[in-house]
């Protein structure tokens, strides 16, 4: 007999998960292994080491081992706000009419208002663990900085962040709360780093982009001593701390005999969707489950949609490894007008292969109809969600519409991955009028494609 499910289900402490997983140990056809930039050869420990903290570079390489201990300092950590909910909105359901269940798994209940504090304090923990003296890093729309000052502030690093510039204008709050906590942010592309001014000379008054502010952000890392440059999304290490969330929503849903029919999420790196799919996909590959998984991103920034799936650098100064993603070339700078994160020009090499598998399906959607989105579910949720977040709100309430026409019940779990209190210069202009959605044109894509590096394996 099925359990009454109640308006949210949390989960005891002691169902927090004790072991991140590993989707590409489960994976027949692996994603393609990172390069040097400069051999073309498969990146080794050692090499990886120079940037990233070796515990963070072992994980980083590591498509065989599909558990890893999560260590009991960064469990303590996530006691503060973990387990996380997942709730059922019943007021959204309501409001559109449909038959449809949804649900969504909220991570905005930290200080940082997102998702990101689960893969910061794991990344600020191995470069304490390993005597660093401090670590670098780059934000788009802040969220990640904000986590990062944080787990740094926690346990007394150094924390250096280069601000993509447009975000640092739009969204001064999320700068200040950086800064609270010890941060030194830095608007990119700055003037400060040899790649900031090269930059800012090939794209005179550029707003910038993340792939600018990883460059710099790599720079400030290997120019000083006792330093590690650290990364919020994109890569399979970060994705694997953020297994957490989609393991926390299994156990959640499984509690009370729930069986998720299609699962949502907003893609700009992949950290987020990779994170909350990563369990569910799990069960796919083992021929356990099937599921409809659907990563959202930005019509303005369509790395999925509209990117071709070839090698290309993780950076716009080409100074970082190169990766197997779908990208829109490291060279393609986001408009902009898009007032909604998911910025960067590639996704995660683990994303990018589930989708060329035909695990997950994308879909973009342009921003004024994604705030109006999330105008809706603020008013009967009473949850502000982050723009980031409201790509997915977007699509899970097109697919609770779809219910609605054919009379179909389904489960819809999405990520509702933080809080849009710090972005109230994009509800401004939503509320404005004077919010307008910009589609990039396949000139302006071919152009920065042509400019892609050639990779011959």
């Amino acid at each position: 007999m099925k359990k009454e499910i109640p308006y949210k289900i949390y989960l005891e402490e002691q169902e927090m998960p004790k072991q991140w997983y590993n989707v590409r140990a489960d994976m027949k056809k692996k994603p393609a292994r990172i390069l040097n930039p400069e051999t073309l050869k498969p990146i080794t420990l050692e090499e990886l080491s120079g940037i990233f903290c070796e515990e963070l570079a072992r994980q980083e390489l590591d498509d065989t081992t599909a558990y890893f201990d999560i260590p009991d300092e960064i469990r303590n950590f996530y006691r503060m706000y973990r387990p996380s909910p997942l709730t059922r909105a019943y007021c959204l359901e309501e409001k559109l009419g449909t038959p449809a269940h949804i649900y969504y798994k909220f991570e905005g209940n930290n200080t940082s208002g997102s998702h990101k504090l689960n893969s910061a304090i794991a990344q600020a923990y191995y470069a304490k663990k390993q005597g660093l003296k401090g670590v670098t890093t780059e934000t788009g729309a802040g969220q990640w900085g904000t986590a990062l000052s944080m787990a740094c502030a926690y346990l007394d690093l150094d924390c250096q962040v280069y601000m993509v510039k447009c975000s640092y204008e739009q969204k001064p709050f999320r700068r200040e709360v950086m800064r609270t906590y010890g941060a030194r942010v830095t608007p990119s592309p700055s003037m400060d780093t040899e790649v900031g001014r090269k930059i800012n000379a090939e794209f005179p008054g550029t707003s910038g982009s993340l792939g600018c502010a990883i460059s710099e952000a790599v720079e400030a890392a290997v120019s000083q001593e006792g330093y590690r440059y650290v990364l919020g999304s994109v890569l399979t290490q970060v994705l694997l701390h953020q297994s957490i969330i989609g393991l926390e929503t299994k156990t959640a849903l499984d509690k009370y005999g729930i069986k998720a029919d299609t699962i949502i999420g907003c893609a700009g790196g992949g950290s987020n969707l990779g994170g909350l799919i990563s369990p569910f996909v799990g069960q796919m590959l083992k021929g356990e489950a099937d599921y409809e998984i659907i990563a959202v991103e930005p019509a303005s920034c369509p790395s999925l949609t509209r990117g071709v799936y070839a090698y290309d650098f993780c950076d716009t100064g080409k100074v970082c490894p190169l990766a197997k993603m779908y990208t829109l070339g490291s060279s393609f700078i986001p408009s902009a007008s898009h007032s909604g994160g998911l910025r960067y020009h590639g996704m995660s090499s683990v994303v990018s292969e589930l989708y060329d598998q035909g695990l997950v399906t994308a879909r973009s959607v342009e921003q004024t109809e994604v705030f109006k989105a999330a105008q809706m579910f603020a008013k009967v949720e009473g949850i502000l969600p982050a723009p980031e977040s409201s790509h997915a709100i977007k699509v899970a309430i097109d697919e609770a519409l779809k219910c609605k026409e054919t009379g179909e019940s389904r489960n819809i779990v999405f990520g509702l991955t933080g809080t849009g209190y710090f972005d109230m210069v994009a509800y401004q202009k939503f509320n404005d009028g004077q919010m307008s959605d910009y589609i990039p044109t396949d000139e302006e894509l071919a152009k920065s494609f042509a400019k892609l590096p050639k990779v011959e394996l």
